[in-house]
């Protein structure tokens, strides 16, 4: 398995993982189409023999401001404060190789040269103590609670 640039012709592929992967959490194709093009550098692809089993959209953004789900940015803010982690998907059989760690590893340096002091994301479905060992921490913010609960219940904003 390795992680390589995300490509316009992977964008049916990232779509249907992102179907599978996240029923309830349904986004349109524009939302994947979007990323792409705003911030390729954070859109990666995890192949094994050439099959799509996973990917990683991220882009910079202001970690008290996570974009709501399903939703187009317009453009990227220029006092961005992190490296929003939109969304990682692997497929099951792909999963416990090793896969989340390296591309976060990947990520971690991204910000780094780029100068953000910090990752973040939105934990969804019960997924904050995966999150948590990969070294982000649950953010108190209140004043997001109703856009977080827009996601599910066990929301999270998290930051690393």
């Amino acid at each position: 398995m390795a992680w390589r640039p995300m490509a316009p012709a992977d964008l049916a592929g990232v779509e249907a993982i992102g179907h599978l992967i996240h029923v309830a959490y349904p986004e349109d194709g524009a939302v994947f189409v979007e990323r792409l093009a705003l911030f390729p550098e954070g859109c990666l692809v995890l192949e094994d023999d050439h099959a799509l089993v996973g990917y990683v959209l991220s882009h910079p953004w202001r970690h008290r401001a996570p974009p709501a789900l399903n939703a187009r940015l317009g453009r990227l803010p220029a006092d961005a404060d992190c490296l929003y982690i939109h969304d990682l998907a692997v497929l099951p059989d792909a999963r416990g190789r090793g896969a989340a760690g390296e591309i976060l590893r990947r990520l971690a340096q991204l910000a780094a040269t780029m100068r953000l002091p910090a990752m973040a994301l939105i934990s969804i479905a019960g997924t904050s103590r995966f999150w948590e060992r990969q070294g982000f921490i649950v953010v108190d913010a209140p004043e997001l609670s109703a856009k977080l609960a827009s996601y599910d219940a066990d929301a999270r904003l998290m930051r690393r």
